[in-house]
């Protein structure tokens, strides 16, 4: 008989079947999906990769029709599992039933667990005397693989139920909060408005943010600096100790007194450590990943790349404690293998003890995040080898010794103000000198003595204003949501994706529609819980409750629709006034900008024409401007407000799924259009002369 193994993805099948066969490996395919066989210890053995999971929760199709179904009828009905992946569950059907015994591959975490778990119910279906096993590994790597399929376990069922619970619950109040509001503001189909237990206090995250910078009224104050200068011609800058000043006729006193001496009141000098950062989890790789310009989505994808060819552990984890399996100086030697990496390996293994750095989280389902082998620079895409490049350098810097800076801060006084001077200078860089992405500027000042007699050079009194507090970050908005308990390590990402492609929120940083705002202020109002992170907080205890044996996963659900009935009580009797305010934001969101026609005032509209159904803008003086421009008619289109820099047109956005958004300037004259057309028609005509070329030589 044989033993059928279940990875989570094709490329995770292909890894794991060359690991445990080492040569001798043959492909099938079976309906279509590859299946990877070879012979190991006399035993026959078979790997499928899935694609993430296979079934999927939902309705049965009675409960299909926005139109027919009263949204509160769903809270209670009933939840089906089908199938997502149609020819992996034909072709896992098919080989299962020659098998005797099926080893779950997957992830090991909630998602994993339940994808193998709902994985191995498939197989069962047709061959019931199958036996199960669990091979749990944090790398890809034949020693993580070897090891774990030499002693694999059982499934962690308590987990799986914990991932069922989620995908229960997040169905329950996605489908009937997402059409309450739809069908109440009549926006349906394509146009539908998402609301989500994660999502939505999510997007309040946001929005509150954008209403603070929308309210803020900046208020002014000033700063006085002066530039000084040492009997040894060394000069430096100080600022008044009042850092600033709120009224102007007292910065214009202090800044009166100052004359053209200066003298040290008290001076001293310290050496201060910089303490190594702490290992990589999956919220610090996403922080890291925004600084390199990467969005939340791009950074967790590119890291499953690296992991799936072996190049990293596994990417989610909440974990920054490295455990005492883990040999880091024999990974440390393994990274000097590289020219890339030999100076910072060298002196990692110069250390007579290694001490590695520690954060606050410790957990035993995985480790922080390490690189486990050498990614050649070569075989891997520029991107790829960016973050790669990171989380060795990371990985390095968690290992290294503390760097030393020296700080130097003065008082100076001049003609009875205050001033004071605060320098700093690396002394020894330590592990800053192999983390580039560690940023310091020293600043100078100069070793001073009290009494000591300055000359001051130049003085100045700038006028500033207070500056609104930033948008978020996606980096920055991930730590939020982990630090409020809004989601997982594993679905945060994802979560700012879906608010990105529902055109709730656009750019990054991010920032809100009017249509998100007004959601938000009605569901704040007419539903408090599922806009703020308490409830939903809340239920992911609970759910690891079921994770940990504590809860049971029908118990939790029924709790989590409870909650939801007293919400949909309070939308029902507000319905009317939701939907007149969520409206009057939608129209302000279809405005792409100012008519550009002279002379009209008017504004240029998303409209949609009677007969042939196409969107255009339209101008809303109509009939007397006629202005209109055509708009593609594919996609989730969004105003952006911002200005075509060649032709002074409103640009839009364009969001088509699966692929990236992308700016149009809605002018079909627009020069900057010719730009990029010449630019296509010359690579286009230059690839033809050398096709031309190659064919004329060739013959």
């Amino acid at each position: 008989m044989m033993r059928l193994i279940i990875s989570e993805k094709e490329i995770a099948a292909k890894r794991i079947a060359k690991i445990l066969a080492g040569n001798g490996v043959s492909v099938e395919k079976v309906y279509g999906i590859p299946v990877h066989s070879f012979k190991a210890d006399k035993q026959d053995y078979k790997v499928i990769g899935l694609k993430g999971h296979i079934l999927k929760v939902d309705y049965p199709k009675e409960f299909s029709n926005w139109f027919k179904v009263d949204p509160v009828d769903l809270i209670d009905a009933e939840i089906e599992k089908t199938p997502i992946q149609k020819m992996i569950v034909k072709a896992l059907k098919k080989i299962a039933v020659d098998a005797s015994e099926v080893i779950v591959a997957t992830d090991y975490d909630r998602e994993g667990e339940l994808i193998g778990y709902d994985a191995l119910q498939v197989a069962q279906e047709k061959n019931s005397q199958l036996v199960s096993k669990r091979a749990k590994f944090s790398a890809i790597t034949p020693k993580d693989i070897n090891e774990a399929f030499s002693k694999p376990g059982r499934i962690d069922m308590d987990l799986a139920f914990a991932g069922r619970a989620r995908q229960d619950i997040d169905l329950v109040w996605g489908a009937v909060l997402t059409r309450f509001i739809s069908l109440a503001t009549y926006q349906v189909k394509e146009r539908f408005l998402s609301v989500g237990r994660v999502q939505t206090p999510t997007l309040a995250l946001i929005v509150d943010r954008e209403l603070e910078i929308k309210s803020f009224i900046p208020t002014p104050y000033w700063v006085i600096k002066i530039k000084l200068k040492t009997d040894k011609g060394e000069e430096f800058e100080a600022a008044h100790k009042k850092k600033k000043f709120t009224k102007k006729d007292e910065a214009e006193a202090a800044f009166a007194k100052i004359g053209d001496d200066a003298i040290v009141l008290e001076s001293k000098e310290t050496i201060k450590s910089i303490r190594p950062l702490a290992p990589l989890n999956t919220t610090n790789l996403i922080m890291s990943g925004s600084s390199l310009g990467f969005t939340a989505t791009k950074t967790i994808s590119i890291a499953e790349s690296l992991y799936m060819n072996g190049y990293m552990s596994y990417p989610r984890t909440d974990n920054t404690v490295y455990p005492s399996t883990i040999d880091l100086r024999d990974i440390a030697r393994m990274l000097g293998g590289s020219p890339h990496f030999k100076e910072l390996s060298d002196e990692i293994l110069s250390q007579k003890k290694i001490e590695p750095s520690r954060g606050r989280k410790k957990t035993t389902d995985h480790p922080p995040i390490y690189p486990t082998a050498i990614a050649p620079k070569s075989s891997v895409s520029a991107d790829e080898w960016k973050l790669y490049e990171l989380i060795v350098r990371r990985f390095a810097a968690t290992l290294l010794p503390p760097g030393k800076m020296k700080s130097i801060s003065a008082k100076i006084d001049v003609n009875g103000e205050i001033f004071a001077a605060t320098g700093s200078t690396i002394v020894d860089p330590g592990w800053t000198r192999h983390y580039p992405y560690y940023k310091h500027q020293d600043v100078f000042v100069p070793e001073l003595k009290p009494q000591q007699g300055l000359a001051i050079i130049d003085s100045e009194m700038a006028a500033k204003e207070t500056m609104p507090p930033p948008r978020y970050s996606q980096g920055k908005l991930v730590q939020k949501m982990e630090e409020l308990g809004l989601g997982t390590k594993a679905t945060r990402h994802s979560i700012i994706q879906t608010l990105l492609n529902r055109g709730y929120v656009k750019g990054n940083p991010l920032e809100s529609s009017e249509k998100a705002i007004a959601v938000i202020r009605m569901l704040k109002k007419h539903a408090g819980k599922i806009s703020t992170p308490d409830m939903t907080s809340e239920l992911e205890m609970y759910m690891d409750g079921i994770a940990n044996g504590d809860q049971a996963k029908d118990e939790v659900v029924d709790r989590s629709r409870t909650m939801l009935k007293e919400v949909m009580e309070n939308l029902q009797k507000e319905k009317e006034e939701i939907s007149k305010e969520i409206q009057k934001a939608i129209k302000e969101d279809l405005i792409a900008g100012k008519c550009p026609r002279e002379g009209c005032k008017g504004d240029l509209i998303i409209r949609v024409a009677r007969a042939s159904k196409k969107r255009f803008l339209g101008c809303n003086a109509y009939p007397e401007c006629k202005t209109t421009f055509p708009l593609p008619q594919k996609g989730l289109l969004l105003t952006t407000k911002d200005i075509c820099k060649h032709c002074q047109h409103p640009r839009v956005k364009i969001i088509n799924k699966g692929r990236r958004p992308w700016d149009l300037c809605i002018n079909p004259d627009c020069p900057g259009k010719d730009e990029k057309y010449k630019n296509y028609k010359n690579k286009k005509q230059s690839s033809g002369a050398d096709k031309g070329s190659k064919l004329q030589s060739s013959s």
